[in-house]
């Protein structure tokens, strides 16, 4: 599970518009929310950018401690 649709939805893009940022096809923005596609490192980290979090915040599996400043 990732929470890539999640994080896309509250930046206000679509799956066409975060596709176009990060340089890739709809389809395959489409096929990483409904984890039926594994992205490379590199596409993972444009995400990130792109979404303004980091990796461990889109992908990581467990919960995701907030830091405490």
């Amino acid at each position: 599970m990732n929470r890539v649709k999640q994080y896309r939805q509250t930046a206000g893009f679509s799956q066409a518009k975060l596709a176009e940022q990060v340089g890739v096809a709809r389809q395959t923005i489409n096929l990483i929310e409904n984890d039926k596609y594994n992205p490379s490192l590199d596409l993972c980290i444009r995400l990130a950018k792109t979404l303004q979090t980091d990796l461990n915040a889109l992908f990581w599996e467990g919960e995701v401690d907030e830091e405490v400043e």
